[in-house]
């Protein structure tokens, strides 16, 4: 295992009253790519600039190599920092950009010459040493930011969302390249989004987070296959949420019907959540199905048909790469492999069930419901 560079331990911090951290704890390793991963106000960007010294923790201590820095200023931690918003300077062409921090160092000019042309080929950049910044597409621009940061050799880097400004497609070829770089250099590095996809795409370990909690800490096919509970089920991919009951190892039962799953180590006749993705769910003819249901929406995907099932009431979201047709009555067949049990959590009920999303944009769709509603707030 890689030694741990960065710890934080009882990490808590509150804005106005209100408390972002709620005493996290979170260990770092040397040459990590390492995501904080949640919806906004989560704590996660707090997080990060606790890290890099832009905020003091309340309570609890950062850790820097064994060495408590809760009280080192930015400038002195081996931390740099690219925002979303990428902060060059607009006088200066892409060269004097990238060599600015050394600079500031005295580093003489033959060394700077050496070590931007370094970072420009190591970020695709070469040949743009003479153009100006603002002549720069968004993802030149990003390219530009990761440059300047990597050029002073931090032991860390900070990504606050990097990529949230450029279109899908760039945005694809810079989770590529970020995750080239990080390989090339060796640098850990801490990056923040909202974007579930980007994060276990790019990442060696994911934390999801969620009201100042950490929900979660994993690799990505860990955090994928494995939720501990029913706001990472949700929040990572799509998930089908249904109330179950373990009968005991390896036998639950839900939606009205008893299943073999993998799982075990609860207790008898438990409460539990289980989770099926709905890439896992087999479409088949009524009498060969465990569960039947009616098809209320199909929408086409590119590669796939996502289709929405009401079974007893409750909505089922399935993906399949063959054509269902709505208002048709289907089969469901679910492999004992592709059923996930968790344990009841703050969570439980909240997540799951595909009805809710419709209802809203009807309501959404419809004028008058939004009429009625603002005259009712004021």
């Amino acid at each position: 295992m890689k030694n741990k560079l960065i710890e934080l331990r009882s990490i808590s911090k509150s804005f106005d009253g209100e408390q972002v951290l709620c005493g996290i704890d979170l260990d770092i390793h040397d040459k990590e790519f390492i995501t904080l991963l949640g919806p906004s106000g989560c704590g996660k960007t707090t997080t990060l600039r606790i890290i890099g010294g832009f905020e003091t923790p309340d309570g609890g201590d950062v850790f820097f190599d064994g060495k408590r820095i809760n009280d080192v200023p930015p400038y002195q931690r081996q931390v740099n920092t690219v925002f979303q918003k990428y902060a060059l300077f607009p006088h200066l062409n892409v060269y004097d950009n990238v060599a600015f921090g050394l600079r500031l160092q005295k580093v003489k000019e033959e060394e700077i010459l050496e070590r931007v042309r370094e970072m420009l080929a190591m970020t695709g950049l070469r040949g743009f040493e003479n153009r100006r910044t603002t002549t720069l597409s968004g993802g030149q621009q990003q390219r530009v930011a990761i440059a300047r940061a990597l050029i002073n050799r931090p032991r860390v880097l900070l990504l606050d969302e990097p990529l949230g400004a450029l279109d899908l497609k760039l945005r694809k070829d810079m989770q590529n390249e970020l995750k080239r770089i990080q390989h090339a250099t060796g640098i850990t590095f801490i990056y923040v989004t909202h974007d579930q996809e980007e994060a276990l795409s790019m990442s060696d370990t994911v934390v999801v987070m969620a009201n100042g909690k950490i929900q979660q800490i994993g690799s990505p096919t860990d955090i994928y296959n494995e939720p501990v509970n029913a706001f990472v089920a949700d929040f990572i991919g799509e998930s089908n949420i249904i109330d179950g009951i373990m009968l005991s190892d390896r036998r639950a039962r839900f939606a009205g019907h008893t299943f073999e799953c993998v799982d075990s180590g609860f207790s008898p006749n438990e409460s539990v959540d289980i989770v099926i993705r709905p890439e896992d769910v087999d479409v088949v003819p009524v009498e060969k199905g465990m569960l039947a249901g009616k098809v209320t929406s199909v929408t086409f995907k590119g590669d796939y048909y996502e289709i929405i099932v009401d079974v007893c009431g409750f909505k089922w979201m399935i993906e399949t790469s063959d054509y269902v047709a709505p208002e048709a009555k289907i089969g469901i067949h679910i492999e004992p492999d592709a059923i996930h049990v968790m344990k009841k959590s703050e969570y439980s009920g909240m997540f799951g069930d595909y009805s809710t999303f419709s209802e809203e944009m009807d309501h959404l769709s419809d004028p008058d419901a939004e009429v009625e509603s603002e005259e009712g707030e004021e």
